[in-house]
């Protein structure tokens, strides 16, 4: 039987955590950063979790995760 494939484009941006909970990077970070304040850009570096509504979606792309 053949393995099923992970979507190589979800493995790249989410992971799961100790909680079973996807973590994945904010958005609103590549362009047009002059006109979002430093306290913005610098809380947008943290990590964010994946919206429960999502996570099923998130889940069936990465089989193995």
């Amino acid at each position: 039987m053949p393995k099923m494939k992970s979507h190589s484009g979800a493995a790249k941006r989410f992971k799961k955590n100790g909680k079973g909970n996807f973590k994945c990077g904010q958005s609103h970070r590549r362009h047009i950063l002059t006109k979002k304040s430093t306290k913005r850009k610098r809380q947008l570096r943290a990590s964010a979790t994946v919206h429960p509504n999502d996570a099923p979606m998130v889940a069936r792309m990465l089989p193995y995760s």
